[in-house]
């Protein structure tokens, strides 16, 4: 047992090296605050969480309520518009102890779909996290969903699954305005800035570390330089 533990370690250590060192070399390809997802739009809205239908074990999830959020909408490598792209939502939730990040790229929503990510046009596609959280009740993935409106959803619906594939709605964005092209430069960190009750394995989160840290890192040289 003790030997599975630390070659998952060593596996999640591994492979966080290589995303550090993937993010590392697009950054030098294309020296800018964000190398992946460079150019997004963004928008204020009103997250409306009625609950899930079933218990989490995360009051979040669990119980309704309602919190202010900051949404973007991206493109991974920047192509434009009619190319598809692997498209990127993220929303912070606005805490009184802080911001809560939570990043999703287009994927399938099935059992085996949900890790795969999948190239769109639409903005209003299917969105899901790839990894999942931990939660007293086992694996959860977040799903997310657009209303279709073009060129940008105004509703987005928010929904969680286990791994079997059963997805529940348990909230709703509204956003406040058609999002802001500008694209104010924003530092969204999900390792830094879990959601309330949903923490990610530790082999995720030492997955997840090494990326993250070498975007941190491009971001302070851009500002310093």
């Amino acid at each position: 047992m003790e030997r599975a533990v630390q070659l998952g370690r060593t596996a999640a250590d591994a492979g966080g090296a290589a995303l550090a060192a993937v993010f590392g070399t697009v950054a030098k390809v294309r020296p800018a605050p964000k190398p992946l997802h460079p150019a997004g739009a963004q928008v204020a809205g009103t997250l409306r969480r009625w609950g899930c239908l079933r218990s989490w074990g995360v009051p979040w999830l669990d119980e309704p309520g309602e919190d202010r959020v900051l949404v973007r909408f991206s493109r991974a490598t920047g192509l434009p518009d009619p190319w598809p792209d692997i498209l990127g939502l993220t929303i912070r939730v606005q805490r009184p102890d802080g911001p809560a990040d939570l990043l999703l790229a287009t994927t399938g929503t099935g059992v085996l779909t949900k890790f795969t990510l999948l190239p769109r046009r639409d903005p209003g596609a299917d969105y899901g996290t790839l990894m999942a959280y931990r939660t007293p009740t086992g694996p959860l993935w977040l799903f997310a969903r657009g209303d279709g409106r073009a060129p940008f959803p105004r509703r987005i619906r928010l929904s969680a699954a286990d791994a079997r594939g059963g997805v529940t709605p348990f909230g709703e964005i509204v956003l406040d305005a058609e999002p802001d092209t500008t694209d104010p430069l924003i530092s969204f960190d999900p390792v830094q800035n879990p959601l309330p009750g949903l923490v990610f394995y530790a082999w995720e989160q030492r997955l997840r570390e090494g990326a993250y840290a070498a975007a941190r890192s491009v971001r302070g040289r851009e500002r310093s330089g």
